[in-house]
């Protein structure tokens, strides 16, 4: 068959340079011996490096069109070859409950969804690699995904592509980056209302902390004259988004026990002699 048609649906944009397909498998490099995961192969320009490392290789693609082709010219995958999204993919099941590598060109449109992802089976996924929008990669730096992975991975900036190597060329430079877990088994907080607290200050990021998480606690709450409701999330560390955490589980159930309380005490005072 022919080449595969970009499908803007699917914010497919293909890679033609093959030195930095290359480039961008290597960086699987640093966890050695674990099989890899490929999120959307397309046409293969990274697959047939990553199938190069001798290692059991799998890929997951959803448009039926790049995997008519990666059957025809990858015959070696075709058993690997997963036609189905990734992000409704149960991960347990590919390598038989073993962890992975993952990586990828990631589709531009739900890059930030494939991470999220791989936080909810971080115990899965010791490394990710892969190239992302550079407006994504800085978002990891420094916004509401930079808190959420780096409570759990280190992450590496690798490096800049720019749009003349892709096809179609995206209207905005693309980077890779690789994240790799780092020794966090577990963040010494509630992690739902960890997960909580960050989208919600992200949300609302130009706002300081006392007004952005109102929602979640009072603004009339005592704990919120600590200083640290003066700043807002992007001034914030994990470790103070953590201790955050801690701070306002502790205030929630002192609120709750207050009303429990007087809920008690009304009843009490409604008793019939």
């Amino acid at each position: 068959m022919g080449l595969v048609k970009p499908k803007k649906f699917l914010g497919q944009h293909f890679l033609k340079d093959l030195s930095i397909a290359k480039d961008i498998a290597d960086t699987v490099d640093v966890c050695p011996d674990l099989p890899i995961l490929e999120v959307g192969p397309g046409m293969g320009v990274l697959t047939q490096f990553i199938m190069q490392k001798n290692r059991p290789v799998k890929v997951v693609e959803l448009d039926y069109e790049s995997v008519a082709y990666l059957r025809e010219n990858f015959p070696a995958l075709e058993d690997n070859i997963i036609e189905d999204d990734f992000l409704k993919l149960n991960l347990e099941k590919l390598f038989d409950g073993k962890p992975f590598v993952l990586t990828g060109n990631y589709p531009y449109n739900i890059s930030s969804q494939i991470f999220f992802k791989m936080l909810d089976y971080k115990d899965l996924i010791p490394c990710c690699t892969g190239m992302i929008q550079k407006e994504v990669a800085e978002r990891i730096a420094y916004g509401i995904l930079s808190i959420l992975i780096q409570a759990w991975y280190k992450v590496e900036y690798l490096f800049t592509v720019h749009e003349h190597v892709f096809n179609p060329p995206p209207k905005v430079k693309s980077a890779v980056i690789r994240m790799t877990r780092n020794e966090t088994t577990e963040l010494g907080c509630n992690e739902k209302l960890f997960k909580l607290i960050v989208k919600t200050t992200f949300n609302q990021r130009r706002k300081t902390l006392r007004n952005s998480i109102s929602s979640i606690l009072d603004k009339e709450n005592p704990l919120s004259t600590d200083p640290i409701f003066n700043k807002r999330p992007e001034q914030l560390s994990v470790q103070e988004f953590i201790e955050l955490t801690n701070q306002v589980e502790a205030a929630l159930k002192n609120k709750t026990d207050i009303v429990y309380s007087n809920d008690i005490a009304r009843k009490g005072t409604n008793k019939k002699e």
